[in-house]
C-alpha cells in the first residue's frame, strides 16, 4: 500500500473525497509555466538578490571608517601545521620586551621559570630573575624587605597600580602583554603591523596632544608613541636590530607567552596522527577479514518437514 501511495505522491497530491474515492490533485510547477512567466520570475529573483547585495554592501561601507587597515597575513615560520616557534626569535623578543616594552607594559602572568628550556637555560633564567628586586616579607621583625628575584617570581610591573599607570600615560592604560596576541584580532600579524605602521595623519585628520596616528589601530589615534627604531638596542647574538626585526621578534615572543603549549600541542598532534594511522590500518583489517564472513552470510529458513 505504501508503494502504491508513493507512486501517486511523485506525480501529485492525494485527495480523499467523502465517498472514499481517491483523486489525484496535480501541483503547479515551473514546467507548466510559459516562457514569459519563467523569464519574469528570473528577473524578479535577480533584482531581489541584487538589491539585497547592494544593501549589505552599503551597510558595511557605512560601518567602516575608511581609515582603519586590517593587518595582512605574514609568512611566520610557525604557521605550518607541524612548525614550531623560532626559539632564537623568542629570546631576542624577550630582550626587546625587557629593554623597551617593560617600561610601560607588564607581563604579570609570566614567571621567570617559564623561560627555562624555551629561550634560556636554568642558570640564565636565574640570572634574569636575580636582576630584579622583589618586595617580600614580613620578616621576623614584622617588616617588609627587598630581596633578589627567584625563578618563581613573575615579571615585575612598571607601575604600582592602574591609577599610577594612567597618570603616567595621559590617562591611557597600557595593557598587559602576556596574552595580547590571543586578545587582539589578527594576533602577531596585528602586533607587527601596529609596531611598524606609525605614520603622519592624512589630510583633514587632527590629533590632540598625546595621541599618534597608526592606521592599524582602531580609530587611528593611539596613545602609545612609536617605540621601535633602527639600532635601538643591541642583540646578544649579534643580529642587526632593525625596527622590523625587533617588531618580528617581540611579536614571536608574545605569541609564545600567549600560547606556551604551542610546540607541545603540535608534537602531540603529530603523535596522534601516527597513532591513528596505525589504528585505521588495524580497523580496516578487522573489518575486511573478520566481519566479511558475518557480512556476507545468508540466513535461510527451512521449514521442518512433517
Amino acid at each position: 500500500m505504501a508503494g502504491v501511495a508513493g507512486k501517486f505522491v511523485k506525480s501529485g497530491l492525494l485527495r480523499v473525497q467523502s465517498n472514499g474515492i481517491i483523486q489525484q490533485s496535480h501541483l503547479s510547477t515551473l514546467r507548466e509555466l510559459s516562457g514569459g512567466k519563467k523569464a519574469g520570475l528570473v528577473v524578479v529573483g535577480s533584482l531581489i538578490g541584487g538589491a539585497a547585495g547592494l544593501a549589505y554592501t552599503l551597510d558595511q561601507s557605512v560601518k567602516a571608517s575608511g581609515l582603519d587597515l586590517h593587518a595582512p597575513h605574514f609568512p611566520w615560520s610557525h604557521n605550518g601545521i607541524f612548525s614550531s616557534l623560532d626559539h632564537a626569535s623568542i629570546r631576542r623578543g624577550y630582550e626587546v620586551y625587557k629593554q623597551v616594552c617593560s617600561a610601560c607594559h607588564s607581563m604579570k602572568y609570566l614567571a621567570y621559570r617559564n623561560l627555562i628550556d624555551v629561550s634560556h637555560t636554568e642558570e640564565e633564567a636565574k640570572e634574569e630573575a636575580a636582576s630584579i628586586q622583589v618586595m617580600d616579607g614580613p620578616n621576623e621583625e614584622g617588616l617588609m624587605f627587598q630581596r633578589p628575584g627567584k625563578l618563581s617570581d613573575r615579571f615585575p610591573s612598571p607601575y604600582a597600580n592602574e591609577e599610577a599607570a594612567r597618570n603616567a600615560n595621559n590617562g591611557a592604560l597600557p595593557p598587559d602583554l602576556t596574552y595580547i596576541t590571543a586578545a587582539r584580532h589578527g594576533g602577531e600579524d596585528y602586533l607587527f603591523s601596529l609596531l611598524t605602521g606609525y605614520t603622519d595623519p592624512p589630510g583633514g585628520i587632527t590629533l590632540r596632544d598625546g595621541l599618534y596616528y597608526n592606521p592599524y589601530f582602531p580609530g587611528g589615534a593611539i596613545g602609545m608613541a612609536q617605540a621601535l627604531y633602527n639600532e635601538l638596542i643591541e642583540y646578544s647574538d649579534g643580529t642587526p636590530a632593525t625596527a622590523s626585526q625587533m617588531a618580528k621578534d617581540v611579536s614571536t615572543f608574545l605569541k609564545w607567552s600567549a600560547e606556551p603549549e604551542h610546540d607541545d600541542r603540535k608534537k602531540m598532534a603529530l603523535k596522534a596522527l601516527m597513532l591513528f594511522s596505525f589504528l585505521i590500518s588495524v580497523a580496516y583489517y578487522w573489518k575486511r577479514h573478520k566481519w566479511s564472513v558475518i557480512k556476507t552470510r545468508k540466513i535461510v529458513y527451512k521449514p521442518k518437514s512433517e
